[in-house]
């Protein structure tokens, strides 16, 4: 990116000394090429950001989501459950008609 590019309204300047200061901030040990490399990607970023940001978007309602969503899933709808003895039956381990299964971690007993 050329210096004139930095000026021109909206893009960022960021200057490999910003770049340096922000790993020292993050105590990362970068290389000569390291901060070369990082204020490039870093400018593309930020530039794009600030594209972004300089949109016009009063015309827009605010929203959480962009495409309207709807529920996919089946109506929650009450229904008769398993027989409570027939499950029992099957199951490996019972204690006071109920599920009885290993003590978890140090639980007391």
């Amino acid at each position: 990116m050329s210096p004139d590019d930095e000026s021109a309204p909206g893009r960022v300047t960021l200057s490999p000394d910003d770049v340096r200061h922000v790993a020292r901030l993050a105590r990362l040990d970068l290389s000569d090429d390291e901060v070369e490399l990082f204020t490039a990607q870093l400018r593309t970023v930020l530039d794009h950001a600030a594209d972004v940001a300089a949109l016009d978007l009063a015309h827009l309602e605010p929203s959480s989501h962009p495409i309207a969503l709807h529920n996919v899933l089946r109506p929650d709808e009450p229904r008769p459950s398993l027989d409570r003895d027939e499950v029992l039956a099957v199951a490996p381990d019972v204690e006071d008609h109920q599920f009885r299964v290993p003590r978890i971690g140090g639980e007391a007993p």
